[in-house]
């Protein structure tokens, strides 16, 4: 068994399609498939079912996967070992990153800390360290099942909870407030209350998003159902949808204070969503990893540790 076997198995896995996982590796499908067959082979069971849909993994596949991954990964630690003694930072640091909220001049400050800025100046002192960063389709929780399997180094994330297996490195808190059309009832209130808002046809994030999660709380608490007619995956989309009168959102101040619509502080409840950086408590993370993460804490002005 090789560990170029192992890598194309793992890409395979996680990106759920022969044709995709043989793009993330860059090599051909054909190299790919015919070295997954090899393996295959040597182990005496078909890893993946193979259909016009994908490719599943089997019952054996699924037992090979975290098995493969912490192969993958210690390999990974024994590179960057060697690469220490050699001099410089070097390996691939695998980043999840919360979506972009309110992109614009306006919104500047908006989120704890400015990840591209310190990608940036790290890339300018560890030339030889490269990212890839993804989002998700679940937001936090897609990238907190991504750390703890793996597929991951760290991840931003809005952190309404504890997580067995993960560590969160706190960065700071992002307020979120009412927004509603100029035309609305209560634009011109000084404050409102989650009973004010019963009512109301709302603009929300996905499922899974950190601020969803907590906004969902916060009415279930108050024994409010909310209509959610409108799932949004930007700041700038929950705008446009409130400015032409669809519904109501919660959104952060900073980003939010445009023409046509008001934003208003909700008085009775806590609408503070933690931002973190999360990484597995099982796993050391490689040298250039544990280096980001200290650039990131301290960009963010916080103090050093979990």
């Amino acid at each position: 068994m090789e560990l170029r076997q192992l890598e194309y198995f793992v890409a395979v896995a996680e990106e759920g399609s022969f044709t995709r996982g043989a793009r993330r590796v860059r090599v051909a499908q054909s190299a790919v498939s015919a070295t997954i067959q090899k393996l295959e082979r040597e182990l005496g069971m078909p890893l993946f079912s193979r259909d016009a849909a994908g490719a599943a993994l089997t019952e054996a596949g699924m037992a090979l996967l975290p098995e493969a991954r912490g192969m993958l990964s210690a390999e990974r630690r024994a590179r960057d070992t060697v690469d220490q003694v050699r001099g410089g930072l070097r390996g691939t640091i695998r980043l999840g990153t919360l979506t972009s909220i309110g992109v614009r001049p306006a919104s500047r400050g908006l989120l704890v800390v400015d990840l591209p800025q310190v990608l940036g100046r790290f890339h300018v002192t560890h030339p030889l360290v490269t990212f890839t960063l993804r989002t998700a389709p679940r937001g936090s929780a897609d990238h907190l099942d991504a750390v703890l399997a793996g597929e991951l180094d760290l991840a931003m994330v809005g952190a309404t909870d504890r997580v067995d297996g993960i560590r969160l490195h706190h960065l700071g808190h992002v307020r979120w407030s009412f927004v509603c059309s100029r035309r609305h009832r209560l634009a011109d209130a000084s404050s409102v209350r989650l009973a004010d808002l019963a009512e109301e046809t709302f603009i929300d994030f996905p499922r899974g998003w950190g601020n969803r999660t907590m906004t969902d709380r916060a009415f279930a608490a108050a024994g409010i159902i909310r209509a959610i007619p409108f799932e949004a995956a930007d700041q700038e989309t929950a705008l446009g949808l409130v400015r032409n009168g669809l519904g109501v959102t919660l959104l952060p101040r900073v980003g939010s204070q445009e023409e046509g619509v008001s934003v208003i502080d909700v008085e009775d409840c806590d609408l503070d969503l933690p931002v973190a950086m999360a990484t597995p408590l099982d796993r050391q993370p490689s040298a250039a990893t544990s280096a980001l993460l200290a650039s990131i804490i301290r960009a963010a002005g916080r103090p050093a540790g979990p």
